[in-house]
C-alpha cells in the first residue's frame, strides 16, 4: 500500500507544505479555544487560506502537458464507480455481452440523474491491485465493447439518453484480445455509436488513450475534465516509437497537443468542465456536482432535438475533424518563364 506522501505529485510540494502549516495553525486554534484570545491566530488562518487558494490556482493554471497526464492518473482521482455512487440516485448495473463474458473494465447500467433516466457506459480502472488486475487497469477487451454496444442499442430502443465516461490508457493489447477481434470490434463500435438515434454525452474523466477511449467516445457532446488528456496514443507509447524510449514521455506529451485546452481550440471537444482548485482528486464532491450539472444541462438540451437532426449533426461533427485548408502562396507562379505583368 502506497503512502499518501508517495502519491503526491512533485509540482504539488508547495501546496502540501502550505496545507501542513495551515493544519498546524488550525490545530493550535482548536487547542486554545477554551481559553485565551484566538483572534490573532484566526486572522492568520484566514490569510493563509486565501494564499493557499491563490497558490493552487497559480500552479494548476500553468500545468504543462506531462503534468496534466500525471494529474489525470492521480491514484486519488475519482473513477467511474466513484461517480456512479455520487451522481446517481438509483443505479442498476447490467452485465455481460451474451457471447464471451463480463469485462469489468467496462461498467454499464441504468441510472437516474435526478429525474432523468439514462443508460450509462464507462471505463473502470480499479483502486487496489486486485481490482486493477480484474479490470486490466481500465483496458477493455472486445467483450467490453460488445457489452457497451448491446446496452446502447437497448437505450435506443427505449428512447434513453446515453452517458459515457472515458478513462483508459487504451484498449487491452494482449494476444487474447487480438484473437477475439479487438480492432474490428472498436471499429464496429464507432460505426454503431455514429448511428444510435438517441442523445449521447461523452466525458473524459481521466485518461483518454487511443482507440480504447474512442470506442465509447462518439457522441453529440464531448466534454473533458480540465486536467485530462485525449489522444491517439499515450505519451509513453509515442515516445517509444519516435524517440526509442519511454523516458521521453514529457517531450511526446508536449508534441501531441492533447490537453483539454488544446482540443477545445482545435474543435475536437465541445466543452471543458472545470475541476476544483488543485484538481478533482482534492474534492470528489465538488467535482461530481459540476459533472452532474454538465450532464443534465446537455441531456435536456439534446432531448429537444429531433432524431434525424441529431444524427445529421453528429455525422457533420465528426466529418469536420481533421479538415484543413491550404493558403495560396503570396508569390504568383511564373508562366512561360515570365513574371506576371503588374496590375
Amino acid at each position: 500500500m502506497r503512502s499518501a506522501h508517495e502519491q503526491r505529485l512533485p509540482f504539488e510540494a508547495p501546496i502540501y507544505e502550505m496545507e501542513q502549516r495551515l493544519g498546524d495553525m488550525e490545530a493550535q486554534y482548536a487547542k486554545n479555544r477554551a481559553g485565551g484570545d484566538n483572534s490573532k491566530i484566526g486572522e492568520q488562518i484566514r490569510r493563509l487560506r486565501r494564499e493557499l487558494a491563490a497558490l493552487k490556482r497559480e500552479i494548476y493554471s500553468q500545468l504543462d502537458p506531462w503534468q496534466t497526464v500525471q494529474v489525470s492518473r492521480h491514484p486519488q482521482r475519482p473513477q467511474t464507480r466513484d461517480y456512479i455512487d455520487m451522481l446517481f440516485g438509483q443505479f442498476l448495473e447490467l452485465h455481460g455481452d451474451r457471447a464471451v463474458g463480463d469485462d469489468q473494465a467496462i461498467v454499464t447500467g441504468l441510472g437516474y440523474l435526478d429525474d432523468v433516466k439514462v443508460m450509462f457506459v464507462g471505463h473502470q480502472k480499479g483502486k487496489n491491485l486486485a481490482e486493477r488486475t480484474a479490470c486490466h487497469f481500465g483496458c477493455a477487451h472486445p467483450e467490453g465493447y460488445r457489452k457497451a454496444m448491446l446496452k446502447m442499442r437497448f437505450a435506443e430502443k427505449f428512447g434513453l439518453p446515453i452517458v459515457t465516461f472515458i478513462d483508459t490508457p487504451g484498449a487491452y493489447p494482449g494476444i487474447s484480445a487480438e484473437e477475439r477481434g479487438q480492432a474490428a470490434i472498436i471499429a464496429e463500435s464507432l460505426m454503431e455509436m455514429s448511428g444510435i438515434a438517441t442523445p449521447i454525452v461523452c466525458v473524459v474523466i481521466g485518461e483518454g488513450g487511443s482507440g480504447g477511449a474512442l470506442g465509447i467516445g462518439i457522441g453529440d457532446h464531448l466534454g473533458m475534465l480540465e486536467h485530462t488528456y485525449y489522444s491517439v496514443i499515450s505519451p509513453e507509447g509515442c515516445a517509444t516509437i519516435l524517440w526509442k524510449g519511454a523516458e521521453h514521455a514529457p517531450k511526446a506529451a508536449a508534441a501531441l497537443k492533447f490537453t483539454s485546452r488544446d482540443l477545445l481550440r482545435f474543435g475536437i471537444i465541445d466543452e471543458i468542465i472545470q475541476e476544483p482548485l488543485g484538481g478533482a482528486h482534492r474534492d470528489h464532491a465538488e467535482m461530481s456536482t459540476a459533472l452532474k450539472q454538465f450532464l443534465l444541462r446537455n441531456i435536456r438540451r439534446l432531448n429537444t432535438v429531433p432524431k434525424d437532426e441529431l444524427l445529421q449533426r453528429r455525422y457533420d461533427k465528426y466529418r469536420k475533424i481533421g479538415v484543413f485548408h491550404e493558403q495560396a502562396p503570396d508569390i504568383e507562379i511564373r508562366r512561360n518563364g515570365h513574371a506576371p505583368s503588374p496590375a
